[in-house]
C-alpha cells in the first residue's frame, strides 16, 4: 500500500498531515474497537487544507494511522515493553519526551488518548523497524525535501505542521488531562523552531478571524518541528492545533455547517503567509 502522499510546491510555504490517515494496515491487527482507535486520528485536517497545493504551497500527508506509527516522535521514543524481544537501539533519555511515552503516547502507541489498550500481543522489534523504514522515514525524508526545495527558491521557508485537537484533554493525551483547548494552538518549541515574530504573526491571523489562540501551551511542537526548524538558516516550523470542535462532531466525526467557515480562514492565513517574509518581520 502507498503509506505517504508527497505533492511538491513552488512556494515558500511548506504544509504537512501526519496524524490524518485512515489506511490501516494488514499487519496492525488493534485489539480495541475500530470506533474508539478512529478517534486517535486528526479527522478531516487533510480536507481543511486540500486548497494549499493549487496555491504551489507543498503537501505531505500521513495515509497510515499515527495509532500505527506516529512520525511525529522520534524513533528514540519507543515503549520496549510493548516489545516481545530486545530492541538494541538508541532509546530516548530527556525526561520531557519519556513523560508522553510514559502516557502511551511514543513511536509506537500502546494505548488511545482516553486509556484503552491497542494490543492484546507484544509486538516484535522486526514489526516496528518495519514500520519505522515504510512509514517514519520517507515521511521525514518527504518533508525535508519540501523544505529544502521553499528554502533554495527563496532564501527562507515556513512549514506548518497541521493538526487537530479535541475540544477538552482527555487521561492519556497530555500532561493536562481535562483541560478546555482554546480554538487554535500554536507551537514552535518556545521560539526555538520559527523566530517568535512569525509565530505571532500567525496567532495575530488566526485572532483577527475571531478564534481564540493559545501560544506554545498546551502543545509546544515535538518531533516534526523540531527536526525540521532551523531558524538561523531562516527555516521556520510551526506547530499549528485546530480545535475540532470547531469543524466537525467528535462522538460521530462528521463534519458539520462551521467546516466551510474554518477552511476558508485557513486558505486566509496561509495566503497571508504565502505574502509574508519572515526576514522582515
Amino acid at each position: 500500500m502507498e503509506f505517504i502522499r508527497y505533492l511538491p510546491g513552488t512556494a515558500p510555504l511548506v504544509l504537512d498531515s501526519p496524524h490524518s490517515g485512515v489506511a490501516y494496515p494488514a499487519d496492525f491487527r488493534p485489539a480495541c474497537d475500530m470506533a474508539v482507535l478512529r478517534r486517535a486520528e486528526d479527522t478531516h485536517v487533510e480536507k481543511l487544507y486540500d486548497f494549499a497545493p493549487a496555491l504551489g504551497v507543498a503537501w505531505i500527508e500521513a495515509l497510515f494511522p499515527r495509532s500505527y506509527l506516529d512520525v511525529n516522535r522520534n524513533v528514540t521514543e519507543l515503549d520496549v515493553g510493548l516489545l516481545e524481544d530486545a530492541w538494541d537501539e538508541a532509546l530516548e533519555t530527556d525526561p520531557v519526551l519519556l513523560s508522553k511515552v510514559r502516557l502511551g503516547k511514543g513511536l509506537v502507541w500502546r494505548c488511545t488518548d482516553d486509556g484503552v489498550d491497542i494490543y492484546d500481543r507484544k509486538l516484535t522489534a522486526g514489526e516496528v523497524r518495519a514500520r519505522i523504514e515504510r512509514c517514519w522515514q520517507p515521511y521525514h525524508a518527504a518533508v525535508a525535501d519540501a523544505v529544502a526545495a521553499a528554502h533554495a527558491r527563496h532564501g527562507y521557508s515556513i512549514h506548518l505542521n497541521c493538526h487537530s485537537m479535541p475540544a477538552v484533554s482527555s487521561s492519556h493525551a497530555t500532561e493536562f488531562p481535562g483541560l478546555v483547548h482554546a480554538d487554535f494552538v500554536i507551537g514552535d518549541r518556545t521560539g526555538t523552531t520559527s523566530s517568535p515574530a512569525l509565530s505571532r504573526h500567525v496567532c495575530d491571523l488566526l485572532r483577527d478571524r475571531g478564534y481564540t489562540v493559545e501560544y506554545n501551551h498546551p502543545y509546544k511542537g515535538v518531533e516534526l518541528v523540531r527536526r525540521h526548524g532551523d531558524t538561523q538558516r531562516h527555516r521556520h516550523s510551526i506547530q499549528v492545533e485546530v480545535n475540532r470542535k470547531l469543524y466537525m462532531d467528535e462522538a460521530s466525526l462528521e463534519p458539520h455547517a462551521g467546516f466551510a467557515k474554518l477552511r476558508a480562514d485557513l486558505e486566509h492565513l496561509v495566503r497571508a503567509l504565502l505574502a509574508t517574509d519572515p526576514r522582515q518581520l
